[in-house]
């Protein structure tokens, strides 16, 4: 048989798993964002401290593969944060860490700008990179700017402007 198709006893799983992409943006990050951040890299350390302790099966190898792929990826998230302090966000316009409030034809809506790591847009945080914040950044009370959509762009009116401290 042709060792072309024999998979050696000590290939490491992890080998064939490609790395998670790392994003081409400044890695910002809101205190708490930083926080979520380090909390999920002790998570993992210790998942993958016990599934090393444990890890005799394929699956759980292939487990470990993966939790050693994300530590890589984690690592270097919380290696290149660069951690933007609200109160230190000028008050008057839209900047990193703001929570903002806008009103447009569709209702009021408010959404809390942080980093591309701790974005969920269901529960109104998002990226400064999306298009949403791109076109609310630097703007001011009483502003109208357009949020280019895939759906078609919005006419969106910023009503108020404030920097949590929990951000």
């Amino acid at each position: 048989m042709s060792r072309s198709f024999v998979k050696d006893a000590d290939e490491s799983v992890g080998e064939r798993l490609p790395e998670i992409p790392l994003s081409e943006h400044p890695n910002y990050v809101t205190p708490r964002g930083l926080a979520q951040l380090r909390a999920r890299l002790v998570a993992l350390r210790e998942r993958r401290d016990t599934l090393r302790a444990a890890a005799d099966t394929l699956p759980q190898q292939r487990e470990l593969a993966e939790v050693e792929r994300e530590l890589r990826w984690l690592t270097t998230r919380v290696g290149s944060a660069i951690e933007i302090e609200p109160a230190q966000q000028p008050r008057d316009r839209v900047a990193f860490g703001a929570a903002v409030t806008v009103d447009s034809e569709e209702g009021e809506a408010r959404y809390r700008i942080v980093g591309e790591d701790e974005a969920d847009v269901e529960h109104g945080l998002v990226s400064y990179v999306s298009p949403l914040a791109k076109a609310l950044l630097g703007a001011r009370v009483g502003d109208e700017v357009t949020w280019q959509r895939p759906a078609g762009d919005v006419v969106i009116e910023l009503t108020g402007i404030d920097y949590p401290e929990d951000s």
